[in-house]
């Protein structure tokens, strides 16, 4: 499936160490899972990681979700061998931690080719230079670390996340000028379904395309607060139908609810019919 025809509204981290997690999520309704051979991983582990993921990779059975593997840095002793494994692996994408600059993209390329190349954006200097990184030709979204970049700005936690506001907005400017995919970070707190909620709703007004989980029982929340409620998708059928009735008269404007209806709000409300009929898709399969 197309990258950007596909729903992201839920990214599920699993450790490519874990055999039962690597398991029960082929039947967990993530739109992708972030296989993580890096922050998950002892350093005592990751070459057994990787063998353990590239055998319940091959076995297959995770349906239409997204793979994406998160390998170690390739300044680690393991990222090089991590970004050749995952090709091996048949992995859809390859997400490099920490990335500060479209040459470090350009480092990954060298060793993956053609696969779809992912950007942890979770330090200061990933933000100044996220519009560099956003560009890379072989990119296809962005993933915000949000718990790293809280700690290299000496942010205090707070619900509103106002502390990270700049460096998330950067991010979002520069994924949407370059027609990237932009999930937001992890909720640390998964007993918390409430603050996940609000955490969830902050980032889909903002406008990133979902979020990252640490565990399964968010996902429900996730792909809740990112799918179009029925009452946008109805709102969606309305404005393009009196839309068009408008034109059909010769109008280059139309009224729903009160509210002019133009061009750019139709285009928006083909967006929400197309994405929910995807995610309807993904529902069936």
């Amino acid at each position: 499936m197309d990258s950007h025809a596909r729903p992201y509204r839920s990214m599920l981290y699993i450790p490519g160490s874990k055999v039962r997690a690597l398991e029960k999520a082929r039947g967990l309704p993530a739109d992708a899972i972030i296989f993580d051979l890096e922050d998950a991983v002892a350093p005592a582990e990751k070459v057994r990681a990787r063998e353990t993921l590239a055998a319940a990779l091959g076995e297959g059975g995770y349906g239409p979700r997204a793979r994406i593997v998160r390998i170690n840095g390739l300044d680690t002793d393991w990222g090089e061998e991590d970004a050749r494994a995952a090709v091996a692996m048949g992995a859809e994408g390859i997400l490099l931690p920490k990335v500060e600059s479209a040459a470090m993209l350009d480092d990954l390329a060298r060793i993956t080719g053609e696969v779809p190349l992912w950007a942890m954006m979770e330090t200061p200097l990933g933000m100044l230079h996220a519009e560099e990184i956003a560009a890379h030709p072989r990119l296809a979204g962005l993933v915000m670390g949000t718990n790293d970049l809280a700690k290299d700005l000496g942010a205090r936690f707070r619900p509103d996340r106002m502390p990270m506001l700049g460096g998330l907005s950067l991010c979002l400017l520069a994924a949407r000028a370059h027609g990237r995919i932009i999930v937001d970070g992890v909720y640390n707190a998964f007993k918390d379904e409430h603050g996940l909620r609000a955490e969830a709703e902050q980032g889909r007004d903002m406008g990133f395309d979902g979020k990252t989980l640490i565990h399964p029982a968010q996902l429900d929340v996730a792909n809740t607060v990112f799918a179009p409620t029925q009452e946008e998708v109805d709102l969606a059928r309305r404005q393009i139908a009196a839309f068009e009735e408008a034109q059909a008269a010769g109008e280059g404007v139309a009224v729903v609810d009160g509210r002019i209806v133009e061009n750019l709000h139709v285009a928006t409300a083909r967006e929400t019919l197309a994405k929910s009929a995807v995610i309807e898709a993904l529902a069936t399969e």
